[in-house]
């Protein structure tokens, strides 16, 4: 029984002197050895070497300390061209396609190589917002068709600046294909926004990557400036101003009017004159307001109105949350769905257009917020 537990004893001071061992190991000089050694290339890694071999389609290059690479197959076939001019002694950058080669090769890929390398230039183009002047080559009903460094890239029509965005009164996706199929051959200055190597996806912008020239005529302007401009273009979003030739500001909907807009192609006509207000000025971009050159109602309305007042109401519009009600130019509250038993009995007993009394059950005019509650 002595002798047993002796040995248990003996057995547990053993295994602290290993633990002791161990952690002593992973601290000492073995460990930061090990830590400073080199990883050996996996599978999508871009290595570089020098060629120490060609054979009949087959490069091989050394990859000292890890062995050496090969390049063949077909991977030599769609470098075939490149490969011609490479001889003994020549440093080529590859791309790792295979580390378990039955022959203890490194498979590389020259092609795959560029490839990656096009894709990181792509995303420190985007991250350094690079300005590249490049060719149109094609477009379809979304935008245009950009090739750059043998990538393909896509700017969509959403992303072209006022000068190219596409001026079709009625919206129409034909029409607007038409006008962007003009701007091919054109070379356009555009910044890279996305670049995503794993999904193939490549999106430029021609958004704030205007020319010096017009950098310079924005400098004239400042928040604040009471201007008068010419429409050249209506969209869904807004309408387009011109302050002066090169340069155009963007008045959006929801600066167009205190009131709701529906339709901002409905509101103004191509060169027609307007006067607006300098909002904001950003990458070389002019936010313009209408609303901002009137009185905000809200403000008289604070001094009229106040909670659980009873007041008459025009309905203007419905939405996913119930109707909005106006009682006022400029002033619209919300009538909230669950006033009534379904969305059919709101619309049925609140028609667009038609006044009806209402109760105030919130009412903040700071935020422009307001709650209506119909009156039984």
């Amino acid at each position: 029984m002595v002798t047993a537990i002796k040995e248990v004893k003996e057995k547990e001071e053993l295994e602290d002197v290993e633990e002791e061992a161990v952690a002593a190991a992973k601290q000492g000089p073995m460990a930061e050895l090990m830590e400073s050694a080199p990883k050996p290339p996996a599978n999508d890694d871009v290595v570089e070497g020098p060629v120490i071999a060609v054979g009949r389609a087959r490069v091989f290059v050394d990859l000292h300390p890890f062995g050496t690479g090969i390049i063949y197959g077909r991977e030599y076939l769609s470098a075939r061209e490149a490969l011609k001019n490479v001889h003994i002694g020549d440093t080529v950058t590859a791309k790792v396609v295979g580390s378990d080669n039955t022959e203890g090769y490194i498979e590389l890929s020259l092609r795959e190589a560029r490839q990656a390398l096009i894709w990181n230039e792509a995303e420190t183009a985007s991250q350094k917002k690079t300005v590249l002047e490049l060719p149109i080559t094609d477009a379809n009903k979304g935008g245009l068709i950009i090739a750059w460094n043998g990538l393909q890239g896509f700017l969509p029509a959403s992303q072209l600046a006022p000068a190219h965005y596409p001026r079709v009164p009625d919206g129409d996706k034909d029409k607007i294909f038409v006008e962007l199929k003009k701007l091919i051959g054109q070379r356009l200055e555009v910044l890279i926004i996305t670049a995503n190597p794993k999904e193939q996806k490549l999106i430029f912008s021609e958004k704030g990557a205007g020319s010096t020239e017009r950098s310079s005529l924005v400098e004239k302007y400042h928040v604040g400036d009471t201007l008068e401009g010419i429409v050249t273009g209506a969209t869904d979003f807004g309408v387009f101003v011109k302050l002066e030739e090169g340069l155009e500001g963007l008045v959006h909907i929801s600066e167009m009017d205190w009131a709701l807009v529906e339709n901002p192609k409905t509101r103004y006509k191509v060169g027609e004159k307007v006067n607006v207000k300098v909002i904001e000025i950003k990458d070389d971009k002019v936010s313009l307001s209408i609303k901002a050159l009137t009185d905000d109602p809200w403000k008289s309305a604070a001094a009229q109105y106040k909670k659980d007042q009873t007041v008459n109401a025009v309905i203007i519009k419905y939405n996913k949350h119930g109707a909005l009600a106006s009682i006022e130019e400029g002033v619209a509250g919300l009538v909230h769905v669950s006033e009534f038993k379904d969305e059919a009995e709101l619309r049925a007993k609140l028609e667009l257009g038609k006044v009806y009394p209402f109760s105030i059950t919130l009412f903040e005019p700071k935020e422009r917020r307001m709650t209506l509650k119909p009156v039984a």
